[in-house]
């Protein structure tokens, strides 16, 4: 067997103390999202598995599978924010290819939902729930051109990734959806 390359180890123990507590899911501006969103009477599934042509499994934040929506709350460390995200100083050979590969799954997962038919929207955690719900609502309303991508999109205009005006958002609505 071969020699297993050195990983890096953690700065200290309260770092991966604080690291370990780091959730997957259930984050607050999720929570606070879904429960706007509950709210106002709609209904999801958390934290949903997708299974999609070729393979690829996609695990959407939030679900409106009736309506194909899947809904992504990015947070901005983890996903290289343009206005928020912050590169660690220390192990830097072990977060930037780390950081680099979050974005670029990102990326491919909504390439491939966009291929499979859904809408996908993207918010920043640091995004007032207002705007998070109306980006959500429009999507939900099919309102094509409602949904608007922000210059520091880290290229997630719809052009960008083949798919059709409406289909992705990461940032302020163009204009709120109308009230279900």
């Amino acid at each position: 067997m071969g020699a297993v390359a050195d990983y890096p180890h953690p700065s200290s123990a309260a770092r991966s103390a604080n690291m370990r507590a780091n959730r997957r899911t259930d984050t607050k501006p999720e929570l606070a999202l879904r429960r706007a969103l509950h709210s106002r009477g709609y209904r999801y599934r958390k934290d949903y598995r997708l299974d999609l042509d070729g393979g690829k499994r996609v695990r959407p934040d939030i679900a409106f599978t009736a309506r194909r929506v899947a809904v992504f709350v990015d947070g901005c460390f983890w996903h290289c924010c343009p206005e928020h995200g912050s590169k660690p100083a220390v192990n830097v050979g072990y977060w930037d290819p780390k950081l680099r590969r979050n974005v670029e799954r990102d990326r491919a997962a909504d390439t491939a939902l966009l291929a499979a038919g859904w809408a996908v929207v993207r918010v920043w955690e640091h995004e007032p729930i207002e705007i998070a719900v109306a980006a959500v609502l429009a999507a939900l309303g099919g309102s094509p051109g409602a949904l608007g991508s922000s210059p520091g999109a880290l290229g997630n205009s719809p052009a960008a990734l083949g798919g059709s005006p409406g289909a992705l958002s990461r940032g302020k609505p163009d204009s709120p959806a109308p009230a279900p």
